[in-house]
């Protein structure tokens, strides 16, 4: 995507290999910045402090942490170390495992010496198409956003809802709710977004409108209990939302939060979707609520927000009484009944088993087959 005028990826090697090359995202919006990353560790601390965030972008990092690590000692104790570290990093995003068992099983095999190109090749090989990926489900997508503005009068914007950041600030390139949104603005339909501030940190506020308003795309920021009322007034006409992980059955997990949406989309008859790249289903998994872990953040993200003064510094401002404790449930888990469909890179699955599977036969289970 763009930001003035100029194409960027998230992560993009550094020339000669030596690094990798990052937006920061802790920055945003206040301040375009890009950091640069030389180690596991500096990898592994991007991912932790949400300089990268967002699944495919937080498992892409991943890859290249371990291919940074590899450069630096390619022996059979270093990859075990690089694959423990930076899988301690967060733990409700699946994608982060799904590149790390993909990088595991193409280094493993091979002597060290071979490992620092392979795990450079590999790791570029992910942001590659992951790019692909969800630029497949920005096709998709567009074809649900022009369906519902044929039906609406000419020159009537789509409106449709969306919350957390999943768009290209959380992938390789392009996003995964948002991808089907710049497709459809680039087709020239007429789009308008609703877009959820996302507390406790705010990505909807500081990411979604930043790309969104870099792109063009026309969107208002809302408080993240404006969703209902606006869906009972008739002004969203669908709801489109990402996922750190899906399971096998269509249970979502996605940021604190969207449950409470998809239960005003039902109540209201709105159609939700969630757009997912399929590494970020966890085909082991059954049962989101029983099976899922939520990542508990600190009590500071609730009690403190980043914000700016005129032209000064960014700084954090206390918002709650002090003395007071916080807590910070990162993400909820909506289950597959309130999800009208998932968005793949292989077309729209109905939010169950036998959808999945009709996408994705190859992880049928065996018995199935």
């Amino acid at each position: 995507m763009r930001i003035a005028g100029r194409h960027y990826r998230t992560i993009w090697p550094e020339e000669g290999g030596a690094a990798v090359m990052v937006i920061d995202q802790t920055l945003l919006p206040f301040r375009f910045a890009t950091r640069r990353l030389a180690s596991l560790a500096e990898a592994a601390e991007a991912i932790s402090t949400m300089v990268v965030r967002g699944a495919p972008l937080i498992g892409a990092t991943a890859a290249h942490g371990v291919a940074l690590a590899m450069r630096a000692d390619p022996g059979d104790a270093a990859l075990a170390d690089a694959l423990s570290i930076l899988g301690a990093t967060r733990p409700t995003a699946v994608n982060l495992h799904w590149a790390l068992a993909r990088m595991r099983d193409v280094l493993a095999p091979l002597p060290p010496r071979e490992r620092p190109a392979a795990a450079a090749a590999e790791a570029a090989a992910n942001c590659d198409e992951d790019v692909a990926l969800c630029r497949a489900i920005g096709e998709h997508g567009l074809g649900l956003i022009a369906a519902v503005a044929a039906r609406k009068p000419p020159g009537a914007p789509v409106n449709i809802l969306t919350h957390c950041n999943a768009g290209w600030l959380a992938t390789v390139d392009w996003g995964t709710a948002l991808a089907p949104i710049y497709r459809a603005h680039d087709a020239g339909l007429s789009v308008h977004v609703w877009v959820d501030e996302t507390r406790p940190r705010n990505q909807g506020a500081a990411l979604t409108a930043y790309e969104l308003g870099a792109h063009g795309v026309p969107h208002t920021v809302i408080v993240d209990n404006a969703g209902g009322h606006l869906m009972q007034h008739g002004k969203v006409d669908m709801v489109i939302v990402g996922t750190d992980r899906t399971t096998a059955t269509g249970d979502v997990a996605n940021k604190i939060g969207t449950y409470l949406k998809a239960l005003a989309a039902q109540d209201n008859g709105v159609p939700f979707y969630v757009a997912l790249p399929s590494p970020t289903i966890d085909w082991r998994l059954s049962d989101g609520l029983a099976e899922i872990p939520i990542e508990e953040r600190s009590p500071q993200e609730v009690t403190h927000l980043l914000g700016q003064a005129g032209e000064g510094e960014p700084s954090l401002v206390r918002v709650v009484a002090p003395g007071s404790p916080a807590a910070n449930p990162a993400f909820d888990v909506t289950p597959a009944r309130l999800v009208t469909g998932l968005i793949t890179e292989r077309g729209i699955a109905p939010a169950s088993s036998d959808g999945l599977r009709r996408l994705f036969p190859e992880h049928a289970p065996r018995q199935d087959r």
